[in-house]
């Protein structure tokens, strides 16, 4: 089913990959700098990973909208994949190796990072989320709570309890002061 080039396995899997690297580097390249196929790369990973857990969460919450999806998420990526865009192209102007762009891609990944998380505990996945990663996220989590509610229109009584007694334990093995 495959041939053998240059002591090389050519599958068909391998020929299609390869044949969109060989399309895609060179845009990445030319949009974002070269040698920064990787950063851009664990960003669009990471915002993938977002809209799978925002959607879980949603469908679990019952707040799940497809208008949501498309008017605001679609529009919401391209200004997240713009954004190390024009840290490169202000890297350049001022003469900078990367500062920027590395600057603004690694801080969108680590605020996606945070929302996919915060995303994967609502989903009902938090048995594969560290306790300390979830109180690192604890505002996030509780801003994300209180947006779903407020879209639902109606509160859960029981899940929302369970979140609060959750979060107010993480809260306060944090900060003993806490009221």
């Amino acid at each position: 089913m495959y041939k053998k080039w240059f002591a090389v396995d050519v599958t068909e899997g391998r020929a299609i990959a390869t044949g969109i690297g060989a399309v895609l580097a060179p845009w990445v390249s030319l949009i974002y700098g070269d040698g920064r196929l990787i950063p851009i790369l664990l960003l669009i990973i990471v915002i993938g990973l977002d809209w799978v857990t925002g959607i879980s969460a949603a469908k679990k919450d019952t707040v799940f909208s497809s208008e949501y999806d498309l008017k605001q998420g679609v529009p919401r990526t391209i200004f997240l994949l713009s954004l190390p865009a024009l840290a490169n192209l202000l890297d350049s102007m001022l003469g900078v190796p990367g500062l920027l762009f590395y600057g603004i891609t690694l801080g969108i990944i680590y605020h996606t990072w945070q929302s996919l998380t915060a995303n994967a505990y609502r989903a009902g996945w938090e048995k594969w989320i560290p306790k300390s990663v979830i109180e690192h996220i604890d505002s996030e989590l509780q801003a994300k709570v209180e947006r779903a509610t407020k879209r639902s229109g109606s509160r859960d009584t029981n899940s929302e309890a369970d979140h609060a007694s959750k979060t107010e334990s993480t809260t306060d093995k944090r900060n003993p002061n806490h009221d």
